[in-house]
């Protein structure tokens, strides 16, 4: 077997597993052994990409496997990865490993909530390693399905109407998609021959600009719903609000990214002319989504809102920094990717600590949780330093190349909507200190606050990886940068041809 499909399989077999067990010892156990061996398998890979990028072969796709799935369309299970699927894989497995520890409690239902836990994993997994469309297509929508099930049966506050938003709003951008994904796949072969949903074989063969100027805003649209861009991102904060502690962080975490990576992928790779000539329409989007996403974070009381509207600029970012086109900027784009997906992750997980103590998301219903629960106040100041974008942590260092890249166009049109998109730090750092300067410090609002606990093993232990990662990643990523700069090689060919 094809060592990229282990990273489907194991889902697969975790999902089994719910079928099976008949305790919440046996579930436990199930699911820590499945998060930890996608974890064990994403760290070898890292390792095993990092000798052949020592090789030389860091620009192509590797660890390549191909078996025809439908013969009559051309369809194939076809997999492969670079260095940017190898990023999204590595941080897809901590936030699935940490999402578990972060559910060791679970009462409501464990076996049906950790079977669609897993059935989501197989989808985000299956998404990274995909190189043909339909598969990659397919994956997508098994990744958006559990989503409405485990907002409306685990969630809270009103989790019906936010299961049925999402949803509806997210087959909305994947009907955009799926016929964007079919005009490609009509126009893969200009010159004759086969039809094709291979994407190395459509970028060789090159998309007639007609179709290109056709389909790429279509799964530009597609796959941005699902990165938040506005005006679609409505969907996400009812969403993340709404979500228990480990949906949310796979959600804001992992699923959010696949938004950005489709983008990349199919919308940026396969059509770049369409892309060199209409990117300005988009970037004004995305400038907005970063910009009033922060602005609209600084009005809320709820923390989940906070963050989930805190998700809209930084997703924002991240599509705003793939529009630049340049390798500097795209770099810090992925980077964004994966700092946002572990601080985020990060945050979700303390408010859902948080909120399983003190019963309220409210910041105003709450204060000196530093004194009752320090532990988890000092993990939050953390979190939300990483998010203002603190030197040392991953947030400076993507949202740095992020803007290095973004200045390197010299017209008036890019640098302008860049010096926009640089307020949003300072806007973050007004949200952030408030936010935590309400929570944690001053008087406690509630007396009843004064007896609560502070976290368990478990939890220390979620949240201690997801710091790790994000100080790692902040103070030692050029290994990680490298690795990506050297994946984006055929994309910035592909747009200078």
């Amino acid at each position: 077997m094809n060592f990229l499909s282990l990273f489907v399989l194991v889902p697969v077999l975790m999902t089994c597993a719910m079928f099976l067990c008949r305790n919440m010892r046996q579930i436990r156990a199930a699911m820590m052994t499945g998060a930890s061996a996608l974890l064990a398998l994403s760290v070898a890979l890292t390792f095993m990409f990092l000798g052949e990028r020592e090789a030389g072969n860091a620009a192509e796709m590797l660890f390549t496997a191909d078996a025809v799935w439908y013969a009559p369309l051309n369809i194939h299970y076809s997999v492969g990865v670079d260095g940017i699927s190898v990023a999204m894989l590595l941080l897809s497995s901590i936030i699935v490993f940490t999402g578990v520890l972060a559910s060791w409690k679970m009462s409501v239902l464990p076996r049906e909530y950790f079977g669609w836990f897993s059935l989501l994993s197989i989808g985000v997994f299956g998404f990274f390693i995909s190189t043909d469309l339909f598969t990659m297509f397919m994956f997508y929508e098994v990744a958006l399905i559990p989503m409405y099930l485990l907002i409306g049966v685990w969630g809270t506050g009103r989790k019906e109407y936010s299961a049925m938003k999402l949803t509806l709003m997210l087959m909305g951008g994947s009907a955009l998609l799926l016929v964007g994904i079919l005009g490609i796949y009509f126009h893969s072969a200009p010159e004759g021959g086969q039809l094709s949903m291979n994407i190395l074989d459509i970028a060789r063969n090159r998309i007639p600009m007609s179709a290109q100027y056709l389909f790429f805003p279509l799964t530009f649209v597609g796959f941005g719903v699902l990165g938040a861009m506005f005006p679609f991102h409505t969907w996400s904060p009812d969403g993340h609000a709404s979500a228990p502690t480990a949906v949310s962080m796979l959600h804001a975490g992992v699923l959010m990214k696949l938004g950005g990576y489709g983008c990349f992928r199919v919308a940026i790779y396969l059509m770049p002319e369409a892309a060199n000539e209409l990117s300005w329409i988009f970037l004004i989007l995305t400038g907005t989504s970063v910009v009033y996403g922060a602005l609209s974070a600084i009005k809320q009381t709820d923390l989940k809102y906070i963050n989930a509207y805190s998700s809209v600029s930084h997703c924002g970012l991240v599509l705003f920094a793939i529009l630049m086109l340049n390798r500097t900027a795209m770099t810090g784009g992925v980077l964004q990717m994966l700092s946002h997906g572990l601080m985020t992750a990060l945050f979700f997980a303390l408010i859902g600590m948080i909120y399983g103590r003190t019963h309220t998301r409210d910041i105003r219903e709450m204060g000196g949780l530093m004194r009752v629960m320090p532990f988890l106040g000092v993990c939050y100041v953390i979190a939300g330093l990483a998010s203002l974008g603190l030197p040392g942590l991953s947030g400076f260092v993507a949202e740095m190349t992020v803007f290095v890249g973004a200045f390197e166009h010299t017209d008036t049109f890019h640098r302008v909507f860049t010096i926009v998109a640089t307020t949003s730090i300072v806007i973050t750092a007004v949200y952030v200190l408030r936010m935590v300067g309400k929570l944690l410090y001053g008087t406690v609002q509630n007396k009843e606050h004064l007896a609560l606990t502070d976290a368990t093993l478990s939890e220390r232990f979620s949240v201690v990886t997801l710091i790790l990662a994000i100080a790692g990643l902040g103070m030692a990523p050029l290994w990680v940068s490298d690795m990506i700069n050297s994946s984006l090689l055929p994309v910035v060919e592909q747009l200078m041809r």
